[in-house]
C-alpha cells in the first residue's frame, strides 16, 4: 500500500510540474501574438499594460502549480535536506507570487481602462 501512495504521489508531482510548464507555454504564446499585434493598434502603453497583468495573473497560477509539485514531491518520506529545499523553495515561490499579486492588484483596478481591454482583448481571441 505505501508503495502505491509513493508511485502515485511521485507521478501526481510530475503530471502538476508538467501542467505548469503547460500553464507558462500557452501563456508566453498569447503573450507573444498579443503583444506583436498589438503595435498596429493605438493607445500603445495601455494595450501594452492590459497584456501584461493576464501573463503575469498566468505566472502567478504557474507558480502555485509549482509549489503544490514540490510539496507533493516531499511529501514522501521527506529527509531532512528534502524538507529544507522544500522550505527553501516555497518561501522564494510564495514570495513571487505575492509581488506578483500585489502588483497585478495594483495596476488592475476595477472599472479601469486597463481591465475593460484585457476583458475586450479576451473576446477578440475567442
Amino acid at each position: 500500500m505505501k508503495e502505491w501512495a509513493e508511485f502515485i504521489t511521485k507521478h501526481l508531482s510530475s503530471v502538476v510540474e508538467i501542467l505548469a510548464g503547460f500553464v507558462i507555454t500557452v501563456a508566453l504564446i498569447q503573450f507573444l501574438i498579443r503583444y506583436l499585434l498589438n503595435f498596429a493598434r493605438p493607445g500603445l502603453e495601455q494595450n501594452n499594460q492590459a497584456i501584461r497583468i493576464q501573463f503575469g495573473s498566468s505566472l502567478a497560477i504557474a507558480l502555485e502549480l509549482l509549489l503544490a509539485a514540490d510539496i507533493l514531491a516531499t511529501a514522501i518520506a521527506p529527509t531532512w535536506d528534502d524538507i529544507g529545499k522544500l522550505a527553501a523553495i516555497a518561501t522564494l515561490r510564495t514570495a513571487l507570487n505575492y509581488f506578483l499579486e500585489r502588483e497585478l492588484k495594483t495596476t488592475q483596478k476595477p472599472n479601469s481602462p486597463v481591465l475593460q481591454k484585457t476583458n475586450q482583448s479576451d473576446a477578440e481571441l475567442h
